[in-house]
């Protein structure tokens, strides 16, 4: 890696914390860490690589604000204004940052392999961003497990708004990464979409079975449902492509 490369991608992610921490998007703890993740997938992975996370963040930050006063007058939004700490920044990011370690570590020849993990671990992040900070938004919901109507906001709650808006945000994001990366748009392109909402779902499944219970923390199905997306379309990559 060039030194000029270096600086611009300390810059973008130091930038990118800076300013989330300034518009009270992050905390001080979540922005170091947002600009110790950027530099893991910048550094270890690539500039594009960044380059699609920080816009990934960019829509996060923008659905949190969508409805925020009616998301705090009902206690949905995250910490006291919407803000997020440390551990939602961990995450979302130490899978993505698994892959751009491999991806540094296996050269080319799994390249494209851990490319398409990489953006799924985003796509599914996207998702349940999305489902989470919008679909709290509608009224009708169920449970996932059940199918019985149960309160917005709830674990393992589902509706068809947050349905929506998570396949369109999984597409959107995968859209970006295909783009950016310069891949064709060919049958692979919904691979990463379609891992990201069965993330999206997975995390509705172990927040209701496991989590409500006390087994795993948020932060913890955050991570692992990232992991099973990411999972589910290296193994259709191996096996399809």
């Amino acid at each position: 890696m060039e030194l000029i490369e270096l600086v611009i991608i300390i810059a973008m992610a130091g930038l990118l914390s800076i300013f989330a921490q300034y518009m009270g998007l992050l905390t001080f703890d979540g922005a170091a860490a947002s600009l110790a993740i950027g530099l893991v997938i910048g550094i270890f992975g690539s500039f594009e690589w960044l380059l699609i996370l920080i816009i990934f963040t960019a829509l996060g930050f923008a659905a949190t604000v969508v409805g925020i006063t009616k998301k705090k007058r009902k206690g949905l939004q995250e910490g006291t204004r919407g803000e997020r700490m440390y551990k939602n920044v961990v995450a979302v990011g130490i899978v993505p940052c698994i892959f751009a370690v491999l991806s540094y570590f296996s050269g080319d020849e799994h390249h494209m392999l851990i490319s398409v993990a990489f953006i799924s671990s985003l796509a599914v992040a996207a998702a349940d961003t999305v489902a989470s900070e919008i679909g709290v938004r509608d009224k009708r919901v169920w449970m996932i497990t059940t199918f019985k109507r149960t309160e917005p906001g709830v674990n393992g709650g589902i509706s068809v708004t947050g349905t929506f808006m998570a396949a369109a945000a999984s597409f959107v994001t995968v859209a970006i990464g295909w783009y950016i990366t310069g891949l064709e748009f060919d049958m692979l392109f919904f691979v990463p979409a379609a891992a990201g909402i069965i993330g999206c779902f997975a995390d509705s499944i172990l927040g209701a079975a496991i989590e409500d219970k006390g087994y795993i923390s948020k932060y913890t199905n955050n991570a692992i449902t990232a992991m099973i997306g990411s999972v589910f379309a290296m193994v259709v990559y191996i096996l399809c492509f």
